[in-house]
């Protein structure tokens, strides 16, 4: 007891005076230069707060305050514990104030020119029309930029811009060669795409989806969060939607990049190359995948300008190909009649793909949801100014194609070219290189747009509880520009399984767009929907509706042409991430059902009554649990469970806390809801997008606070704990996770659906790393899931036979009893036996008086001490296995002869 108060005096000692211990200096300075700045900074700490606590009473309501997290007081170590060593201990997560990490600066500086920009514009009223329609423009959503746009070429136009690539290549293919392409075919051709893109991409995505956002953002996922309040059953399109968007997004890396690659086989000087090495073109194609997916977890903000300018360079190079081609031939804008598309799909007899045509021409617009997808990253207006450039590019690039074909139909020499590619074959030999490498940039462009959607629809299917929780990084300073580690993993896993199966880009066209057919026909679904409930524009809805299924259908039917040829393949994965959906839903949806929640007047008493029961020891100082509950003045029934389940977890302190992340980048704040006691705290911490998750280190903070206000009380600490903080005890961080128990009244299909979510959250991700609790040792419980239980039937009390041995302890004790009365019973009946014999025997013969008195003292002592042996002996446990009647008389034959032996020596020693 001495040692330890002589231990606590010490810590107090230290906490008074601030003296630090080995490695402390920069935590001394650190207090120096608080001391300093106190005064000159007090004002401003006030005026902070005040205005901090006004925006989160809008925010959180008027009785509950908002502390800012960067009032921290750094932990006090311990440094005199007498012979206690604190080498090795791990030393308290710090927050300072002071401390401003750099990309916060650089966002507080960009925010303040951005600012000072803004004022700068107000001051200049502009004074004509057209300057005030622009001026409106600019401070809307629609807001245009020069330096967005071209961001925008690069993160928007990638996939589209690929398209070419591919697409008059499928057609040969289809027609069956270069010779059956003839002029009514091409025209045709021509015709649907030129429709199909205006149709589809500008009229259905450009001029109406864009107009349907959820503050400013566009996909599938998006658009179903406006409209889920609208009807249950429109998440079945929004869910088999997002699962064959992300199935496309593994396909579109693989056909992108290797049709580019292939044209590395159409220059002279490399073709030797090539037609001796037949997988060249693979090898370089997962080169370039391989290193794509590894850069992804740095970010593309600093090269997304690149980006957008090599995407204009490619779309320049597009149209400038195209108009020379067409300059050959300049009737090939007779394609812009819509009759040549409906004739050469109808009733051409040289459609020799006939409907599966339409699969050819869906290539040409399997970029455009993706222009839905990423208008969150760049803003609606700057894809409105782009949007022309873009279509007059594609445009003159697909009718060069056309001409080119039509000019070289009867070149017999290009009949019996492998996988011919008009793309190529349109340029000179010296221009195909420039080609190839425009075309493989252009690529990789695309793919990374598509892999940042795949990350944005993962992140709002994981906001809809479709998908489990997985960690994310932000490595830009935007939060639409994410980075999935897990995803990214699974996506180049996928993608190079492509090109194994597929090996080349003619292979692995016929199985691309079969799923993208599946989404726009659901982004329709809903569209159409919004239409009619948000807008109430009833006809327009049903024209929209029936108009755009219709072509789509179309669509979807020709590309299941493609089934056999690959499309299987995005069927199946389509499936998979749909099945992956549906079961996180429904599983949710029963743990839902099952959510409890406790107001104070339901658990107070408990933990107060338990707070106050010395007898039982503490649990830990401090018992942490983490949920999802972002309410402050309610706890989780499951919290409550787990601290009076089985043994009660007594602790000074019990703590619900929560995290939430904000859209702004550095936010850092919590709240906190004691409910007038300094045993129960139920916290609210809310992070930025860029702030680390680091639960521990916050806690740490939030204690401190809570101790230096007085609502928490000082935890003396005598013994070095992990942490090394003297002002806080031990602390324990509990995860909750559940359990389905088997008499739970549920359907099968419920029951599967959890079963199958607990499996997926298993692999899927760990909070433990998420929030840095590994250090903290967290215990993992698990709690039964408590829905409605079946009755279960009583059972039936079957009688036991009787035993034949004994099998309790009183019938071994009766049983010993007995064995005991057998043998004194036989021992005496014995003797009686032998004093009767002695009676007859000196009946038939004259003895002496002397000798009869003899010889019965003897027999009454040899009887005596006969039954006095048995009976000692009968008192034991009897382990012999025979029976008591063959074991009683042999044995007191032979004591009744060693005796009589006995007595007659002692009697003749007595003569």
């Amino acid at each position: 007891m001495a040692k330890q108060s002589d231990i606590a005096k010490h810590a107090a000692e230290d906490t008074e005076a601030g003296s630090t211990g080995p490695g402390q200096e920069d935590e001394q300075s650190l207090r120096t230069d608080r001391s300093e700045k106190s005064d000159t900074s007090a004002k401003a700490d006030k005026t902070g707060r005040s205005e901090q606590s006004e925006q989160t009473d809008k925010a959180t309501g008027p009785d509950e305050t908002v502390p800012p997290v960067t009032k921290v007081i750094p932990p006090v170590s311990v440094t005199d514990t007498g012979s206690l060593q604190l080498k090795g201990i791990v030393k308290a997560p710090k927050t300072s104030r002071h401390i401003v990490l750099p990309e916060e600066k650089a966002e507080a500086e960009r925010a303040k020119k951005e600012a000072e920009k803004t004022q700068k514009k107000a001051q200049k009223a502009p004074r004509t029309r057209l300057g005030k329609w622009w001026r409106g423009v600019q401070s809307g959503p629609d807001r245009v930029t020069l330096a967005m746009s071209i961001v925008a070429l690069g993160v928007v136009y990638g996939d589209i811009g690929t398209s070419p690539l591919y697409m008059a290549q499928s057609f040969v293919a289809g027609q069956g060669g270069l010779q059956y392409a003839d002029r009514q075919s091409v025209l045709g051709l021509l015709s649907l795409l030129f429709w199909s893109i205006t149709l589809i991409t500008t009229v259905k995505y450009v001029l109406i989806a864009m107009r349907i956002d959820n503050k400013g953002e566009g996909g599938i996922f998006a658009l179903y969060s406006m409209v889920r309040r609208y009807g249950k059953w429109l998440a079945y399109p929004a869910m088999i939607g997002g699962a064959a968007f992300l199935a496309d997004s593994v396909l579109t890396p693989a056909v992108s990049i290797s049709s580019a690659v292939e044209g590395l086989q159409t220059i002279p000087q490399l073709e030797p190359l090539f037609d001796s090495n037949d997988s060249l073109t693979l090898m370089i194609t997962v080169c370039i995948i391989l290193v794509l997916f590894a850069i992804q977890s740095r970010g593309t903000e600093s090269i997304g300008k690149v980006f957008g300018i090599v995407v204009m360079i490619w779309f320049s190079f597009l149209a400038v190909v195209g108009v020379v081609n067409i300059g050959t031939d300049w009737t090939i804008f007779a394609a812009l009649n819509p009759w040549y598309g409906i004739e050469f799909l109808l009733f051409d007899p040289g459609n020799k793909a006939g409907l599966a045509v339409m699969g050819t021409v869906f290539l040409a617009t399997t970029g455009a949801e993706a222009l839905y997808s990423d208008m969150g990253h760049v803003g609606r207006g700057n894809i409105y100014a782009t949007w022309p450039f873009i279509k007059i590019a594609l445009v003159f690039n697909y009718f060069g194609q056309g001409a080119w074909i039509l000019r070289n139909q009867g070149n017999a020499e290009l009949y019996d070219v492998k996988s011919l590619n008009p793309f190529f074959q349109m340029m000179t030999p010296n221009l195909r290189s420039v080609a190839v490498i425009l075309s493989v940039a252009a690529g990789v462009i695309a793919s990374q747009a598509l892999i940042t959607g795949a990350f944005t629809m993962v992140s709002e299917a994981t906001g809809l509880n479709w998908m489990p929780h997985l960690q994310v990084r932000y490595p830009a300073r935007t939060r639409g520009q994410l980075y999935i580690p897990a995803i990214n993993v699974v996506l180049c896993v996928a993608t190079l399984s492509v090109l194994a199966l597929f090996r080349d880009s003619e292979h692995i066209t016929a199985a691309y767009g079969l799923a993208l057919t599946i989404t726009m026909i659901t982004t329709t679904i809903l569209l159409a929907a919004y239409i009619w409930c948000a807008w109430k524009r009833r006809v327009f809805a049903i024209v929209f509706a029936i108009l755009f299924l219709a072509i789509q259908t179309l669509f979807f039917i020709a590309s299941m042409s493609k089934f056999l040829h690959g499309g299987w393949f995005t069927m199946l994965l389509t499936l998979a991430i749909l099945g992956v959906m549906y079961t996180w839903d429904q599983g949710t949806k029963v743990e839902r059902s099952q959510r409890r929640h406790m107001w104070p007047k339901e658990f107070l008493p408990a933990l107060d009554a338990l707070h106050r029961d010395f007898k039982i020891p503490y649990y830990a100082d401090n018992l942490v649990y983490l949920t999802s509950d972002p309410e402050l003045r309610r706890l989780d029934t499951d919290i409550f469970y787990s601290i009076f389940a089985n043994h009660p977890k007594r602790a000074r302190a019990w703590w619900a806390v929560s995290v939430q992340v904000t859209d702004d980048p550095f936010t850092r704040e919590y709240s906190v809801e004691n409910f007038g006691t300094s045993f129960l705290f139920r916290v609210r911490i809310r992070l930025g997008f860029k702030v680390s998750q680091n639960v521990a280190t916050y806690l740490h903070q939030i204690m401190h606070d809570l101790i230096n206000d007085g609502t928490l009380p000082r935890q003396t600490v005598i013994y070095p704990k992990v942490d090394e903080d003297p002002e806080i005890g031990t602390i324990q961080y509990v995860l909750v996770h559940k359990a389905l128990m088997p008499e739970s009244k549920i359907t099968s299909r419920g029951a599967t659906s959890l079963r199958v979510k607990y499996a997926i959250r298993h692999v899927a991700g760990n909070p433990v790393k998420w929030f840095g609790l590994a250090a903290y040792n967290p215990v993992v419980e698990v709690q039964p899931l408590f829905v409605s239980t079946n009755k279960v039937p009583a059972l039936k009390r079957v009688a036991l036979r009787k035993p034949k041995r004994p099998i309790t302890l009183q019938q071994i004790r009766a049983e010993q009893h007995e064995e005991a009365e057998n043998i004194r019973a036989a021992a005496v009946a014995e003797a009686e036996s032998a004093a009767a014999e002695r009676e007859s025997r000196r009946g038939s013969r004259a003895e002496s008086p002397a000798v009869e008195r003899a010889g019965a003292e003897r027999a009454t002592v040899v009887d005596g001490e006969t039954v006095a042996r048995r009976a000692r002996r009968g008192a034991k446990p009897n382990f012999d296995l025979r029976p008591a009647s063959s074991v009683g008389p042999r044995t007191s034959a032979k004591m009744t002869s060693a005796d009589t032996t006995s007595a007659d020596t002692t009697t003749v020693e007595a003569k």
